[in-house]
């Protein structure tokens, strides 16, 4: 047992969100003999749960191949891909089938409850944290972490804004994006990444396309000509901009690029990236001959909407009642310039629904992905998104939680048993 009186057996967890919980779980699973206590500061836990995926919770990603699964994260790929070798979205769908949770899998691979209802993960979650053991403190916040020193018992003390200090000999941080979490780790040795907003949609100042809110295409390519990067996926106009999963893979992969420009840049879009510009060309000049009489306006030719359709004429110079016949080749140029390089500017961004995530967090080469337990300070571990960690939407930021978390509390049994306790 512990050979320090005065530091209890105990680890430590603040953050009662999805990898807070997850941990703490894992560790009084792999070692019942250890008391392990949660901090969670709100008077409601996994609050991100309950609201992530529209109140239906996109619990992972139906990925099972880690070297295919980390191509889905913009930071930290690399870290997880031995991580994902031990616990990825099949341990995942296991791991909640246990408890009586199945899940489903939709057409573009996001994974959810079949209830289609997240309070079944969060209420999942308590109901396992309660069996194992867990002492969940609700609206008890964490206001300073110390290390104690050798002489004083090793170990950690928290410090609680009722004034009472907790003792542990062991330490998950949890805290997601917290700046109080970033600070604790910064006190006890590591550097942060700056974190800066992930996974956001593009504010477009266009008043013509914003005309078109809720038209979208199922396939089209984003790009950030100045950054070097480019996405593609579905896209959606919204009455701000531009949103779905094409930008939002673009805003993640391009984070730190678009912060350092203020979110003021040029955006490039190709509506129709199925086709090569010269199969568009032969396209259009086959239906100026064919159909030379008809207004071009009510002809189109691609699968694009309509009103889409019409703005891009628009934006092409092209009149709304000339005939094909009328079609020039400087008309032509333009229209198919707008097809597949239309310049847009990005003027700010948006939220994704009521998601958040960011890059940055505790530098990762600071950490030891076999045991997430830190390089800097002994017995203290990460989990989730207080690492320099974040995937695209679909799944895959609560998938890098589950793991990191479920590595953590192993590691964390496991260091009581390895010193003979």
């Amino acid at each position: 047992m512990n050979s320090q009186p005065n530091i209890p057996n105990r680890a430590i967890v603040i953050g009662g969100g999805a990898a807070g919980y997850f941990g703490a779980i894992a560790c009084a699973r792999t070692y019942p003999e250890i008391q392990v206590m949660l901090l969670e500061a709100g008077r409601q836990p996994l609050s991100k749960v309950r609201i992530s995926g529209g109140g239906r919770c996109n619990v992972t990603h139906s990925c099972f191949d880690p070297v295919l699964l980390v191509q889905n994260y913009p930071r930290g790929g690399k870290a997880l891909r031995g991580a994902f070798s031990r616990f990825q979205p099949r341990d995942t769908v296991g791991w909640f089938e246990n408890l009586g949770i199945a899940l489903k899998t939709e057409a573009d691979g996001r994974m959810f409850p079949t209830t289609d209802d997240s309070e079944t993960i969060a209420n999942g979650l308590i109901e396992a944290a309660r069996e194992a053991g867990v002492k969940v403190l609700v609206g008890t916040p964490a206001v300073g972490v110390r290390q104690v020193p050798e002489k004083e018992g090793c170990g950690f003390e928290v410090a609680l804004r009722s004034g009472k200090m907790m003792k542990g000999d062991r330490l998950l941080l949890a805290t997601g994006s917290s700046p109080k979490g970033y600070r604790w780790a910064q006190d006890l040795g590591h550097t942060i990444e700056s974190p800066v907003p992930s996974l956001f949609t593009f504010n477009i100042s266009d008043g013509g396309l914003r005309a078109l809110a809720g038209i979208s295409v199922p396939q089209a390519k984003v790009r950030l000509p100045q950054g070097k990067l480019a996405q593609e996926g579905p896209l959606l106009v919204t009455h701000w901009g531009l949103s779905g999963p094409a930008v939002l893979k673009l805003s993640a992969w391009g984070a730190r690029f678009l912060h350092d420009r203020r979110y003021n840049t040029q955006l490039q879009v190709n509506w129709l990236p199925q086709q090569d510009e010269e199969t568009l060309r032969q396209t259009l000049q086959t239906v100026r001959s064919e159909t030379a009489k008809k207004a071009i306006a009510s002809s189109c030719p691609f699968p694009l909407p309509k009103r889409l359709w019409q703005y891009l004429l628009d934006r092409a110079k092209i009149e709304p009642g000339t005939r094909w016949t009328e079609f020039s080749k400087k008309a032509l140029n333009a229209l198919v310039g707008e097809l597949v390089r239309g310049e847009y500017q990005i003027a700010g961004k948006g939220a994704y629904k009521e998601e958040f995530v960011t890059c940055g967090g505790v530098k990762l080469k600071e950490v030891n992905f076999k045991t997430m337990e830190s390089r800097r300070c002994p017995h203290l571990y990460f989990a989730g998104e207080i690492l320099d960690i974040d995937g695209v939407t679909g799944g895959f930021n609560f998938q890098s939680a589950w793991t990191t978390s479920w590595i953590a509390g192993q590691a964390m049994g496991r260091k009581e048993r390895e010193r003979g306790g």
